[in-house]
C-alpha cells in the first residue's frame, strides 16, 4: 500500500452523534466501557449495580454503534473508545460520548474498531483535552471537540474492510487460544492437586 492510497478524515465527517435517551425503558442493561473488554454489562464488570435505578435517562446503544468512555486507566491513558457487540441494546451515563457510522460505504465499521484499538487516535484526543483537564480521571473533553479529531484511513473501502476483517479474525483467533489455555491451565491444577494429596 503506498501512502498515496490514505487520507485523514474528521471523524465527525463520518459518523454523527447519538443522544437517544432510553425514555421508553427499550432497555435495562447497564453498560460500562472496558479498555480490555469492550462495552460490557455493568453489573458483571463491578459486581454490583452502579447504574441508578431509572435509566430513563440514559443514553439508549444499539449494537454496532460505538461509545468513548472519557475515564482514564493505566490501560487507556486517554480513555478507550470501544463498539456493543455483545447486546442487541443497552444504556450508558450521558458521561459517554456515542456516536455511529453514517454510511459503511465511506468508513468500515471493523476498520474503525481496528483503529480505536492502536493508540494513532491518542494524538488527536491530546491536542483536543485542555491543560489540567483530568478531573478525578475524567478527560474534560466537548463532544464537538471530539467529534473534529482524524482518523487515518484507506480512501478505498475494500481495502478498509479488508484491514477490518483480518483484524477481526486475529481477534478472533486469540479469543480461541484463551479459551484452551484457560481450560489447560485448569487441566494442570487439577493433575498437580491429584498428584500431590
Amino acid at each position: 500500500m503506498n501512502s498515496l492510497s490514505w487520507e485523514q478524515r474528521k471523524l465527525g465527517e463520518m459518523v454523527e452523534r447519538v443522544t437517544r435517551k432510553n425514555e421508553n425503558f427499550e432497555s435495562a442493561l447497564p453498560l460500562t466501557i472496558s479498555a480490555q473488554y469492550g462495552l460490557i454489562d455493568q453489573n458483571e464488570f463491578f459486581d454490583k449495580r452502579i447504574a441508578s435505578k431509572d435509566v430513563s435517562g440514559y443514553y439508549l446503544v444499539r449494537k454496532g454503534e460505538f461509545a468513548y468512555n472519557k475515564s482514564t486507566s493505566s490501560d487507556a491513558p486517554w480513555g478507550a473508545i470501544k463498539r456493543l457487540d455483545k447486546y442487541e441494546s443497552g444504556v450508558l451515563s450521558t458521561l459517554y460520548i456515542v456516536f455511529q457510522i453514517r454510511d459503511e460505504n465511506i468508513i468500515d465499521s471493523d476498520y474503525l474498531v481496528t483503529y480505536y484499538d492502536t493508540d494513532l487516535w491518542h494524538k488527536g484526543v491530546q491536542a483536543i483535552a485542555a491543560e489540567g483537564a483530568r478531573n478525578h480521571g475524567l478527560l474534560n473533553i466537548a463532544p464537538a471537540d471530539f467529534f473534529k479529531t482524524t482518523i487515518s484511513m484507506p480512501k478505498n473501502i475494500e481495502e478498509q474492510r479488508k484491514i477490518g476483517a483480518y483484524f477481526k479474525h486475529l481477534d478472533h483467533l486469540i479469543t480461541l487460544h484463551q479459551r484452551k489455555l484457560e481450560k489447560l491451565k485448569i487441566i494442570k491444577k487439577s493433575f498437580l492437586e491429584k498428584m500431590f494429596v
